[in-house]
């Protein structure tokens, strides 16, 4: 075991550590470092999983060879199942929806954007198995689509065994509290400091009963780093923090790990750099009871940091070189068959070239690096300067896309989304550039197909709305002259045409009429979606109520009863939603069966879900004749009936109606019923409308 003196030496050691990956990674030098080395296992798949990247760590904690992985099985084949499983039913309980046991279970989280990092147990080629922690990355396209996973992986063997004994022996806090190398200030709820160990009496200068139950730590700190530390968190935090106590316990409160640099105040006035670890104390309901900072003297560091300042300086020129390498492996990494992923110099000149370049472009890479990137554009282009234009305005902003033709080895001409970022040293001197680019020809035949099929939509709804001023006049006048005249002819000359000649004119009227209610339904039909009016906030229930008074006449005729429950108020057309409930409630009244009142109710159902819309199910339920369901789709067309016509009066328009109504405001309908046992129509419609769509 560590003597307390080393443990201090070893913790200064490792802060120090710590320090140096993070200039590591401000670099670029840590990514290339951690997917070349041979302690990390970087496991790189597609979107399905299968595995495209197998490192030298993965080779050596695996005992697989890159070959016999790569495009033949996913991370989860290589997994402890019963840990796969059980983490699928972790994420499940935990995200609230099913999640399949397998390589969905090991990058769920990460697919959703969620940093994700866990323990899992490998199983090595020759079926032994050792723990690991696993860091999961979902790899996107510039659309932000998710284009594979990058799975990084240590071996936690010896970190289990540390924590298995440390938990065992409990050691390891107690030597902490107590050793003389370690300030431990634990505070109230409050900062007011309740205990300060012999570390801290030795390295302050206070006895503890000169601080204890009367001062912060903030009073014993250098008030203008409290000062800067509470304004760098108000930034970081969007949030007022107030310089004090509080500044130096904000993210422990939070739960977020804190460790930072801290100068105390000893008795005796002079400064004592620190590093300070901040942990929030918790009950068991998990209220802050207090606050436990535990100090190191930071002054060796210190010293050690600027000796390494000026090694830095000289390192610096390998540390260039490492960026350069460590930003084309991002690109590597990053990359698919998809897209093309190349270099340029900053003249131009094509400095990398990758498969998917290979695959889009024609140009194997022996052919193309050293030529200019311009081949890759039309004549009209070049000529027009579109390439050096390109360059310029990602030297200049940093980064450049576009959409545009592009051209292959063998001339043939795709479109092509472009991003372009400019590659600088750490001293700013531009380097070259990486370009990204992917085919989207496809994407663009669907783009002018969706125009063509939105222009025709455009014109099959002008005509239908030609078609409705024709119907609303031409059509209509002719019926109206044919009902005016049968009216004429029973009133002046009934006697003279006798019982069958009066017959022949009602049937002809009757003829009439139903010719006119058709084209009525169809201009009701049509003017839906042409003559719709903008959402507004509709009460569905006050709608309802007078729905139903206009019905007092029908309801009394065939002795029935409408209940209307509970209806919310919702973005609608409200005319369009009075004749939806009209519709419905007039169908529930009309389709009766003989000899038994009709008993009609119509009530709503919250729906919950993702959708920032999510609304409500509108029911509407009867005891009437019902119908078999598998009429079900022919109920909505238009001028469908399953009864012959005559036995209940109307055109075959309502429900066709209803749907398009419902259809228009986002929503659906379609209905459960049994022959004989009465129909619920069912009706789900958004609480709120996104936006208007209208002819």
């Amino acid at each position: 075991m560590r003597t307390d003196q080393n443990s201090g030496v070893e913790a200064a050691e490792d802060s120090l550590d710590a320090r140096r990956a993070e200039a590591l990674l401000t670099t670029g030098a840590l990514q290339s470092a951690i997917f070349n080395s041979a302690n990390f296992s970087s496991i790189a798949t597609d979107a399905n999983g299968v595995i495209q990247i197998f490192n030298v760590g993965a080779e050596r904690m695996l005992g697989y060879a890159a070959a016999e992985v790569m495009n033949k099985i996913t991370p989860a084949d290589i997994s402890d199942p019963e840990e796969v499983i059980a983490r699928a039913r972790a994420l499940s309980v935990e995200l609230g929806t099913p999640i399949t046991p397998g390589f969905e279970a090991l990058v769920f989280k990460a697919s959703r954007g969620i940093e994700d990092i866990y323990e899992l147990t490998y199983i090595r080629k020759d079926r032994s198995r050792f723990p690991a922690v696993v860091s999961v990355t979902a790899l996107r396209d510039a659309e932000e689509r998710v284009i594979g996973y990058l799975l990084i992986g240590t071996d936690n063997t010896a970190r289990k065994a540390a924590e298995e004994a440390l938990h065992k022996a409990g050691t390891l806090q107690r030597a902490i509290f107590n050793s003389a190398n370690f300030s431990s200030i634990a505070t109230d709820a409050s900062g007011v400091i309740q205990i300060f160990n012999v570390g801290a009496e030795r390295m302050l200068g206070y006895a503890a009963a000169e601080v204890a139950n009367k001062v912060t730590p903030a009073h014993i700190s250098d008030s203008s780093e409290i000062i800067a530390r509470a304004a760098a968190l108000s930034v970081e935090f969007g949030t007022s923090i107030a310089p004090g106590f509080e500044a130096l316990v904000f993210k422990a409160s939070r739960g977020i790990e804190d460790i930072y640099e801290l100068t105390y105040l000893r008795k005796d006035g002079s400064p004592l750099p620190a590093v300070v670890s901040v942990t929030a104390l918790r009950d068991v309901q998990n209220g802050i009871i207090g606050y436990l900072l535990i100090g190191t003297d930071n002054t060796a560091r210190k010293q050690v940091e600027e000796e390494r300042t000026k090694l830095d300086r000289e390192r610096q020129r390998l540390q260039s070189e490492i960026e350069q390498t460590a930003e084309r492996s991002r690109l590597l990494i990053d990359g698919v068959r998809d897209y093309a992923l190349y270099t340029i110099d900053p003249e131009g000149r094509v400095t990398s070239w990758n498969t998917g370049a290979e695959r889009i472009k024609g140009y194997k890479e022996e052919e193309i690096v050293g030529k200019h990137f311009s081949v890759f554009y039309e004549r009209s282009d070049i000529e027009a300067g579109r390439p050096e234009q390109e360059l310029k305005r990602a030297a200049d902003t940093g980064r450049s896309e576009e959409e545009g033709r592009r051209v292959r080895k063998d001339g043939s001409v795709f479109w092509a989304s472009v991003i372009v970022t400019s590659l600088r040293s750490p001293e700013g001197r531009l380097r070259g550039f990486a370009k990204i680019t992917r085919d989207i020809t496809k994407r663009r035949q669907v783009d002018l197909a969706m125009s063509s099929f939105t222009a025709r939509l455009q014109r099959s709804n002008e005509e239908l709305q030609e078609f409705a001023m024709i119907a609303s006049h031409d059509l209509q006048e002719p019926l109206r002259k044919i009902q005016m005249f049968g009216d004429r002819l029973k009133q002046e000359c009934a006697e003279s045409l006798g019982p069958t000649g009066q017959d022949y004119i009602n049937r002809m009227q009757s003829a009439a009429a139903r010719g006119q209610s058709l084209i009525e339904g169809l201009l009701a039909y049509s003017r839906v979606t042409t003559k719709g009016q903008a959402p507004v906030l509709v009460d569905l229930h006050a709608i309802a109520t007078e729905v139903a008074a206009d019905l007092e006449a029908r309801i009394a005729q065939v002795g029935g009863t409408i209940d209307i429950g509970s209806l919310p108020a919702i973005e609608a057309d409200p005319l369009q939603m009075r004749q939806l409930i009209q519709n419905l409630l007039g169908n529930a009244l009309k389709f009766h069966r003989p000899g038994v009142p009709p008993t009609v109710s119509i009530s709503a159902t919250s729906l919950v879900g993702k959708d920032a819309r999510a609304g409500w199910q509108i029911a509407v339920t009867d005891n009437g004749i019902g119908f078999d369901e598998k009429y079900l789709d022919r109920i909505f067309k238009l001028f469908q009936r399953l009864h012959e016509r005559g036995t209940y009066e109307g055109a075959g328009m309502g429900l066709a109606i209803s749907r398009k109504i419902a259809e228009r405001h986002h929503g659906t309908i379609t209905a459960r019923s049994t022959p004989g046992q009465g129909t619920t129509m069912l009706v789900t419609l958004p609480s709120r409308q996104e936006e208007e769509k209208t002819s």
